[in-house]
């Protein structure tokens, strides 16, 4: 179980927020932690320890007045640590090549592919087609609904027809090279994983995914490895020292080595 670190991006500042709490009026959301630090920092951070394959997320839509300050904040951590870092928030075919340019070394995607409630397939093509099959991360950020699990768009907040599945993960792997789920119901509380979620998600034996939501304790780690039979790696955010919450970084990543 790999850790993947994360350096999320909101009205211009490093932030933990709870996950269902955005709303793009008015660029609110209910806040756990905001960053003293720059995203570079975090970038540092990250580069110093060898801590690949972080996902770095702009969280403001590109209408958003505070856009411009977040983008830069994401450029800042990409050149701290080109290649170590992926990057997701409002990436399409036409954009994505800047991002990998600044040093990304994937793109990450949801509502450009998952576009009126269905799956696009003719936009999945143009960034397959744009960035490489090698570079493209595929967002499966979900929420629950009568009893399934939904991918979610737009800042998670729309509701997609598209429901999470190995059919889906099967279908979907031939076009990215990995997988990212938040699970947006527990994202940014603390209070434990999503166990059917990660069950499910341990179900595929693909490319990698990885899974965010709901770690609050080390403890969340051993379930987390146990449900997802180890095939699963895992972010962590609010509950780490580095985002006022009480998980050592250092402890944390034993935890997903050992």
């Amino acid at each position: 179980m790999r850790f993947r670190p994360c350096i999320d991006i909101h009205n211009g500042k490093v932030k933990q927020i709870v996950g269902g709490s955005l709303n793009d009026s008015g660029d609110q959301a209910a806040e756990n932690f905001v960053a003293q630090q720059e995203a570079g920092f975090f970038a540092r951070l990250y580069r110093e320890k060898g801590l690949t394959g972080g996902h770095v997320i702009l969280l403001n839509p590109e209408c958003s007045d505070y856009y411009k300050a977040t983008r830069t904040q994401a450029f800042a951590a990409l050149a701290e640590f080109p290649g170590g870092l992926q990057v997701g928030g409002g990436i399409r075919a036409d954009n994505a090549g800047e991002y990998l340019e600044k040093g990304a070394s994937h793109v990450i995607v949801t509502s450009y592919v998952f576009r009126e409630g269905q799956i696009s397939y003719d936009n999945l093509e143009k960034i397959k087609k744009e960035v490489g099959k090698e570079h493209l991360t595929l967002d499966l950020s979900c929420r629950k609904k009568d009893g399934d699990y939904y991918v979610v768009t737009d800042r998670w907040q729309k509701f997609t027809d598209t429901k999470v599945s190995l059919e889906l993960l099967q279908e979907l792997a031939g076009s990215c090279a990995e997988f990212l789920v938040h699970a947006v119901d527990v994202e940014g509380k603390s209070a434990g994983i999503d166990k059917e979620l990660t069950r499910l998600l341990a179900e595929f034996d693909g490319c990698p995914i990885t899974y965010a939501g709901g770690v609050g304790s080390y403890e969340d780690l051993e379930r987390l490895r146990r449900f997802g039979r180890g095939r699963l790696d895992v972010t962590v955010g609010s509950a780490l020292n580095i985002f006022g919450g009480p998980m050592e970084l250092d402890k944390a990543l034993k935890y997903c080595n050992g």
